[in-house]
């Protein structure tokens, strides 16, 4: 076993700031130094590095001391870069010592190691998703900004882990070297709201190591989500490709062992609105269930096909919206998604209940779902739907067996025979469904 190379750090002319602890180590080492900067922070990073080295021989793991011994650069987004975000180590909250002592601020309580293997986390805190969220907003609100030797009135570090810390209601700051110890790793189809991509590089901490936390799919393609994330300038909520602008094979989705609620098949704790995240296309957890089968109960329940479940669906936008427009609501007040308001009357049991299907409510039933259900590749209800009317008013001549539910190059031909027999002609005729084609064919 190669043993490590500890490093003296005194002021002044054995300095201990990041630059100089690299030209000393590399010195030992026979290696050529790059020029670079002097950074301020002495004093404050001292003991974190000491810490560090001790957690290399009493831990075991290997190139954690570069953590401390770098120079900080936060997470930046792009495909220019690999994210830097070297940050502080495992410790209490700002203030505290184990055990609820008061502490000197800004420095660990425990040595950092550079495998999250090694880490054993304490008896998880119990606590919603809505929960989760709800924190990560705080800091998106307040514009926290980034530093991984600052830390917020909340005691939490202000860098990407110390974030995560935060938002999962931990009892101290963690690292993206000890974070997995307090999840269990999940795959890309179990993410839901408050999980977590988390991307630890142990052969060198400082290189592309990050953590976001997953808020929801921006589309049904999840092929972006909407990641809550601290990095330069301050905490944002920001439209991000799976799973990240860079690694992004390298991140792995973990779920925090005390969120309440999800796969499990737990209901959601409390009836306060969860937040918009949670509900729309590509969304998938244990209030979209919770939704419809309010919805089912205020009689919503001909939407469904099969019982409501966790996966959001065009069912449930359709429940929601005959719901939204029994209250008088119209436009964007109707426009299928559960607000604040909305889910206030459903747990509530209060407003006017969704009128039966021969009330003259015909809103589920002939609302156009959108242009991006009938493209090429797409395998959806609306398409089976369109295409049996399209039967129906005479206009199925291209259809070599019954229509189903994959988008076809007989489907296109059978609505533009349609749409030409209304007289359009150039791009009002391509063949593919806008609002005015849907409205003729259903009214």
């Amino acid at each position: 076993m190669t043993m490590p190379v500890f490093e003296e750090y005194e002021p002044a002319a054995d300095c201990g700031c990041p630059g100089c602890a690299r030209r000393r180590r590399a010195a030992a080492l026979g290696l050529a130094v790059a020029a670079g900067g002097h950074p301020a922070a002495h004093g404050a990073r001292r003991a974190l590095v000491l810490a560090t080295a001790a957690g290399v021989v009493l831990g075991g793991g290997t190139g954690a001391a570069d953590v401390a011994a770098s120079g900080h650069a936060p997470a930046r987004t792009g495909a220019d870069s690999d994210p830097e975000s070297p940050q502080g180590g495992s410790g209490p909250l700002h203030g505290e010592r184990p055990g609820g002592a008061p502490g000197r601020p800004g420095r660990p309580a425990q040595a950092v190691s550079a495998s999250p293997v090694q880490a054993v986390a304490p008896a998880p805190r119990r606590i919603t998703r809505a929960e989760i969220l709800e924190r990560a907003r705080r800091w998106v609100d307040a514009k926290v900004p980034y530093s991984m030797e600052k830390y917020w009135s909340d005691g939490y570090r202000q860098d990407c882990s110390g974030y995560v810390s935060m938002a999962w209601n931990l009892g101290g700051n963690e690292w993206t070297g000890s974070l997995a110890a307090y999840g269990t790793r999940i795959t890309r189809e179990q993410l839901e709201p408050g999980d977590i991509l988390l991307f630890h590089n142990p052969a060198d901490p400082t290189k592309g190591s990050h953590v976001t936390i997953f808020g929801s799919w921006t589309d049904d393609s999840r092929t972006r989500y909407m990641a809550y994330e601290l990095a330069r300038p301050h905490a944002r909520h920001k439209a991000t490709p799976y799973a990240y602008w860079n690694n992004s094979s390298r991140y792995i989705p973990y779920r925090y062992k005390g969120v309440t609620g999800g796969d499990s098949g737990d209901a959601p704790s409390g009836t306060a609105y969860p937040g918009g995240e949670f509900f729309g296309r590509g969304a998938d957890n244990a209030y979209v269930t919770q939704l419809g089968r309010m919805l089912v109960g205020r009689g919503g329940e001909r939407f469904y096909s099969k019982g409501p479940g966790p996966r959001w669906s065009e069912a449930d936008r359709r429940a929601t919206q005959a719901f939204q427009r029994a209250q008088g609501w119209r436009g964007t007040e109707a426009d299928g998604l559960p607000g604040p308001h909305t889910w206030r009357l459903l747990v509530q049991n209060a407003g006017k209940d969704i009128p039966g299907a021969g009330s003259g409510d015909r809103t589920g039933a002939t609302a156009f779902p959108g242009r991006g259900y009938f493209r090429p590749g797409q395998s959806n209800e609306h398409v089976e739907k369109l295409g049996r009317q399209l039967v129906g008013k005479g206009y199925g001549k291209h259809y070599a067996w019954g229509p189903g539910p994959r988008w076809s190059e007989a489907d296109r031909r059978n609505v533009e025979a349609f749409q030409r027999a209304q007289g359009w002609r150039g791009a009002a005729a391509d063949g593919y469904p806008g609002p005015q084609t849907w409205r003729r064919l259903f009214a």
